[in-house]
C-alpha cells in the first residue's frame, strides 16, 4: 500500500507513480489503495505413471508405453511416445493397441505412485507454507510476496530442481497470478519445461491457443464453440457475455472470465485426510437383517460418492456395530487402492455378515473408509471397463447436481 499525503508534493507523487506504471486505485487526502497481485505456481508431474516405471526400469526410456488394464481395461498414463500415434488417457486399451500396436503395456502399481506422490508432497510442504494438492500429479502453490526476498520465478524453478533431484521425476510449471492461467502454461511447456507469464499478460497469453485448452471446456462444448466460428481463446474473449449466457447459461459466464485470464478461485491448503466415514442411529432397535443390510448398502454408496468427490481411493474398508446395550465391534479390511462401489459393497457385506453374529438387536450401524490416497479416476485404473467408467461418471453427475438420493441401488431401499 502506497499513502499519498494531499500536499504539494502529491503531484509530484503522483506523477512518479504514473511513470512507475503503478496503478492507482483511489486518491484521496489519507490514501491511494494498490491492488494485490497474486504469483501461483502450478506444478505437474509429466506422464506420471510412465515416468516412474521408467525410471525403475530405464529399458522403457524413449519408447511407447502404456499404463493400464488389460483388453477391457482402459489407458490409465501413456508416454509422449505412445501419444503420438493418438493414444491418451481413459482410452479403451483394445483402442489404444490398435493405435500403436507396438506399445510396451504395463499393468501398474498405484500403491507404489502414491509414494511417489507423497514424497513429492513431502518435497513441497517442506518448501513453502501454503501448497494446494489438486490430484495425484498436481500441485499449486501460493508464492505471493516472494518476490520481496527471493524471487517467484527463481525460486520456482530451484524447487522444480529438488524434485527432480530427489524423486528421479520430471515434473514442469508455469508461474502466473492466478491458478487457471498457471495450469494452461504448464501444459503448453510439457514435458520437463517450465514458464512465466509476467502479471498484465495473462489475456494476451491465452489468446492464441485453442479454446479447448480452457479448463472446463470439453469436446462437445468445444465442438459447438468451433462450430459457431469460435476456435481460439481470443474470439471467445471477444464475445459479448449475454451470448455465451443464452449458449451455456452460468457456464458462459465462466468461459467468458477463464476466456479473458480471469480467475480469483483461492489455493486451497492442502490438509491430509484420514478417513470418510458415515453410520446411522435407528430410532428404535432391530435385528431386521434385510433392513440392516439395505443399510450398509445406503451408508457404503454414500461414502463412495464423498470418496469420489473428494478424488481420492480407500485401501482400507470398515464396518461399525452398536447393540442395543452399547456394546460396539468394529471390522476392518485392506483392500486394493479403490473408490468403486460395486468393490467396496461387496467389502462392506462380507465384513457386517462377519460382524454381526450374535443376531441381537442394533442401535447403529457405520461404514468408514480408511488409508486414503489422491486419485482422481472414478473406478478402478486398471481392471475396469470404459462402459463402466462412463457409468460412474453419469450416476456421480446426477447426484451432485440433485443430491445422492434420487440415484440409489434397489438393494438400499427397504
Amino acid at each position: 500500500m502506497y499513502t499519498l499525503n494531499a500536499s504539494k508534493s502529491t503531484t509530484n507523487t503522483f506523477s512518479y507513480l504514473c511513470a512507475k506504471n503503478i496503478s492507482i486505485i483511489a486518491l484521496s487526502r489519507k490514501q491511494v489503495s494498490m491492488p494485490a497481485t497474486r504469483s501461483i505456481s502450478h506444478y505437474d508431474l509429466d506422464a506420471f505413471f510412465v515416468s516412474v516405471e521408467c525410471r525403475n526400469n530405464p529399458r522403457l526410456l524413449g519408447k511407447p508405453v502404456i499404463v493400464g488394464g488389460q483388453e477391457r481395461g482402459v489407458v490409465a498414463c501413456c508416454s509422449y511416445e505412445a501419444r503420438k500415434f493418438g493414444v491418451h488417457s481413459a482410452m479403451p486399451m483394445k483402442v489404444a493397441k490398435r493405435l500403436c500396436p507396438q506399445a510396451l503395456i504395463v499393468s501398474g502399481d498405484y500403491e507404489n505412485y502414491s509414494k511417489e506422490s507423497a514424497l513429492v508432497t513431502e518435497i513441497i510442504q517442506s518448501k513453502v507454507p501454503v501448497v494446494e494438492k489438486a490430484s495425484i500429479d498436481e500441485f499449486y502453490i501460493d508464492l505471493t510476496g516472494m518476490d520481496k526476498f527471493h524471487g517467484c520465478y527463481k525460486f520456482s524453478r530451484e524447487l522444480k530442481q529438488t524434485i527432480t533431484r530427489y524423486t528421479g521425476l520430471p515434473i514442469s510449471f508455469a508461474l502466473a497470478a492466478n491458478k487457471l492461467v498457471s495450469k494452461v502454461g504448464t501444459n503448453e511447456v510439457k514435458p520437463n519445461g517450465q514458464l512465466e507469464i509476467p502479471f498484465g499478460d495473462e489475456k494476451g497469453f491465452l489468446a492464441p491457443l485453442e479454446v479447448k485448452k480452457l479448463p472446463m471446456i470439453g469436446e462437445k462444448t468445444g465442438l459447438l464453440l468451433n462450430q459457431r466460428g469460435v476456435k481460439f481463446v481470443y474470439t471467445l474473449a471477444q464475445m459479448k457475455l449475454p451470448m455465451l449466457q443464452q449458449l451455456f447459461g452460468k457456464n458462459g459466464t465462466e468461459m467468458w472470465r477463464r476466456a479473458n485470464g480471469i480467475d480469483d478461485s483461492p489455493i486451497v491448503q492442502y490438509r491430509e485426510q484420514k478417513s470418510i466415514s458415515s453410520e446411522e442411529t435407528f430410532g428404535s432397535d432391530t435385528a431386521n437383517l434385510r433392513f440392516l443390510e439395505a443399510e450398509i448398502v445406503r451408508l457404503t454408496e454414500k461414502v463412495a460418492f464423498d470418496l469420489r468427490s473428494d478424488n481420492r481411493l480407500a485401501g482400507c474398508i470398515a464396518v461399525k456395530i452398536r447393540y442395543g446395550d452399547f456394546v460396539t465391534e468394529v471390522k476392518q479390511r485392506s483392500i486394493n487402492y479403490t473408490n468403486a462401489d460395486d468393490v467396496l459393497l461387496d467389502e462392506a457385506k462380507k465384513l457386517f455378515r462377519a460382524l454381526f453374529t450374535k443376531r441381537m438387536m442394533l442401535r447403529l450401524v457405520g461404514v468408514k473408509l480408511s488409508q486414503l490416497i489422491p486419485g482422481n479416476y472414478q473406478v478402478s485404473l486398471f481392471d475396469d471397463t470404459q462402459e463402466k467408467i462412463k457409468l460412474y461418471q453419469s450416476i456421480d453427475s446426477i447426484k451432485a447436481q440433485y443430491g445422492q438420493s434420487l440415484v440409489r441401488r434397489g438393494s438400499s431401499f427397504f
